[in-house]
């Protein structure tokens, strides 16, 4: 083989082992997981013995109420998890992006939350809605006010304040890295043309900072679709399906309807939903890293 062929060729030979078990490991699945979503499969059959059945599972799903129940709670709970994890981190990393003291101690503490496992996450934020004896309650009940049904009359707004505490801590972090992370150089151009600090904050800073926040929005919205330990401990997707997302509504038909063949439709409905929105996304992530290359440009001209 001649030296500029080698050349050539090496890269690839050092990634085909990967791509050999990405390809195993990913789209084998994937490929049984839609194979078998066209199928009349339960646990007690192998796929080969499942009637084909076409689109079936799909057509009987997109006619179900209650599907469509729980595909708009997992919408209305990515939703506003998601804005509001990123609103406060964002937030939080451009008030902290200062030279303070106990900064390493202050990440350290706001890190925490995200390092709890998800069952301990819900079993904690369960015992604090506790009717009668949980902190959120008793404090209520000690400030001479009503107590609040957590769990049955609030419980989407519940476990979405659960998610924020949780979770808000992944999106300051990468706020923060990003702002670190940008030039100087456009910030002092920023101050010496008299740019105030909320000017310098939606002109150069958030701009900037837009392919970061984008692909960190895009990770939050994944898992968030995906999020079911933490309600499965708190609500149990109840009372009745105001709190059942489409993650655990796949886990109780597969283990609890013994309808694999629908569950897997599900996941496929789940699965095509998350590439549009990845799409979408990444589509406006491209268009805001062009704006933010011109941004650099221009400060770099006025230089």
């Amino acid at each position: 083989m001649r030296p500029a062929l080698a050349n050539r060729l090496t890269p690839y030979m050092f990634l085909a082992p990967a791509a050999v078990i990405m390809a195993i490991a990913l789209l084998y699945p994937l490929g049984y997981m839609i194979w078998g979503s066209f199928r009349d499969w339960s646990p007690s059959q192998t796929i080969g013995e499942a009637e084909f059945v076409g689109f079936k599972n799909y057509i009987t799903l997109w006619n179900d109420p209650n599907f469509r129940e729980s595909l708009g709670v997992t919408l209305k709970f990515a939703f506003f998890v998601v804005t509001f994890e990123m609103i406060i981190g964002v937030g939080l990393a451009l008030l902290l992006d200062r030279d303070l003291r106990g900064m390493s101690l202050l990440r350290t503490l706001f890190i925490l939350p995200m390092m709890i496992a998800p069952v301990v996450v819900g079993l904690m934020w369960r015992y604090m809605y506790h009717p009668t004896v949980g902190t959120y309650n008793r404090l209520l009940d000690w400030l001479g006010l009503p107590t609040v049904d957590w769990l049955g009359q609030h419980a989407l707004m519940s476990i979405i304040i659960a998610d924020i505490w949780q979770w808000t801590p992944f999106i300051f972090i990468l706020s923060l890295a990003a702002l670190q992370s940008l030039p100087r150089s456009a910030l002092e151009a920023a101050r010496i043309d008299g740019a105030t600090g909320w000017q310098q904050i939606i002109h150069i800073k958030l701009p900037l900072m837009m392919p970061v926040l984008i692909v960190t929005a895009l990770l939050r919205l994944i898992d968030a679709f995906k999020v079911l330990e933490v309600i499965l401990v708190m609500t149990e997707g109840g009372p009745g399906l105001s709190t059942e997302i489409l993650a655990l509504r796949i886990s109780r038909t597969a283990t609890e309807f013994r309808e694999l063949g629908v569950a897997a439709a599900m996941s496929n409905y789940l699965l095509i939903l998350l590439l549009g929105l990845t799409v979408a996304m990444f589509a406006f992530n491209r268009l805001q890293e062009i704006r933010a290359a011109r941004v650099r440009a221009a400060v770099e001209e006025d230089e």
